[in-house]
């Protein structure tokens, strides 16, 4: 059967304060079976926590538009008239909602009202924001998600992972799956994660660390940092440098508007870096067999031990050590190889 919590039964299922940082209403489901969850608000945000079922709750936080974020009971409820709020568990799919009637309501009557939602670990989301940002924590399954008001927060997620936002920045932290985010309203930030990640910016730069697994991410909007990542990276900017350290994988990298510096330690399948809006700086580990493919203004070079090819001022076509992995750059300024 389906339960439906309504205004005219809030105070008999519900518990109230009025304190900003009180939930306005509380409700457990630690009696529910919950498998999804479906939130959507035009006025707040919303967050998900993996908990232990006896922790299992709904909180709902709701304060006024224009600032005035301590409203009384009383007007609380007055101005709930203007909205449909429904919060229902059918089918173990948990529901929260809340949407105003009316498109040309006045702004400065109106409520931001924001979901806090504490279910078991395994579930999946469908979550939808315009008023607020979005914060997934110690969750599996699958989740599907977006705003256009605020940023993602985003910890401790498995499995496959779909997330937008034209009004914020991504923090992803100790995830893993096949992850894919973008934003057009600030910068990317990923630490500790793994598996299939994918990431796209328009409006900020982009900073990886400590990744593991097959990553793709692009920007438009600033530079791309990058400090001890495996597996495979491919990483472009049309608006601001490049800098990688500590790589221990297969790398493509490009801009076309700023300088690059890509560092290393140990190599993969492949090398290709490109710039044509600035210098490039490669370092790369020694006593390995290279297939070297260099072009630029101008190139400098450590001596090259157990070279063989062609070499001059600025191409560089030949092998080190017999020949290996491919590594291949291309820039419209000046080339800095060090073979360390």
């Amino acid at each position: 059967m389906k339960k439906m919590l309504t205004l005219f039964v809030a105070l008999t299922v519900w518990t109230a304060s009025l304190a900003q940082d009180s939930p306005y209403m509380t409700k457990s489901l630690s009696n529910d079976a919950v498998n999804d969850v479906y939130a959507r608000t035009s006025g707040g945000g919303i967050a998900v926590s993996g908990v232990s079922v006896s922790e299992t709750r709904i909180e709902v936080y709701i304060t006024g538009n224009n600032n005035r974020n301590t409203l009384s009971k009383e007007e609380i409820k007055k101005r709930l008239e203007d909205y449909n709020l429904d919060v229902s568990v059918s089918g173990h799919k948990v529901t929260a909602v809340a949407e105003p009637k009316h498109n040309n309501m006045n702004w400065k009557q109106g409520l931001n009202i924001s979901f806090k939602i504490y279910v078991p670990q395994n579930v999946s989301t469908d979550l939808n924001t315009s008023g607020g940002g979005i914060d997934l924590t110690n969750l599996s399954g699958t989740h599907n998600f977006s705003t256009s008001g605020g940023g993602l927060e985003l910890k401790k997620l498995t499995g496959t992972v779909r997330g937008k936002t034209s009004g914020g920045g991504i923090n992803l932290t100790d995830s893993g799956g096949d992850i894919v985010l973008s934003t057009s309203g600030g910068g990317i930030d990923v630490d500790d994660c793994s598996g299939q990640i994918r990431l796209n910016t328009s409006g900020g730069g982009i900073d990886l660390n400590r990744l593991d697994g097959t990553i793709e991410a692009e920007t438009s909007g600033g530079p791309v940092r990058g400090d001890n990542i495996k597996g495979q990276l491919t990483a472009h900017t049309s608006g601001g440098g490049v800098t990688l350290r500590a790589l221990a994988c297969s790398v493509d990298a490009s801009t076309s508007g700023g300088n690059m510096e890509v560092e290393i330690s140990q190599l993969g399948k492949f090398v290709t870096v490109s710039n044509s809006g600035g210098n490039v700086n490669l370092s790369l580990p020694g006593n390995q067999g290279l297939n070297l493919k260099l072009r630029g203004n101008k190139i400098k070079t450590n001596n090259l031990s157990n070279f063989t090819g062609e070499m001059d001022e600025d191409n560089i076509n030949g092998k080190i050590n017999g020949g290996g992995v491919p590594v291949n750059v291309q820039t419209s300024g000046n080339v800095t190889l060090a073979i360390r």
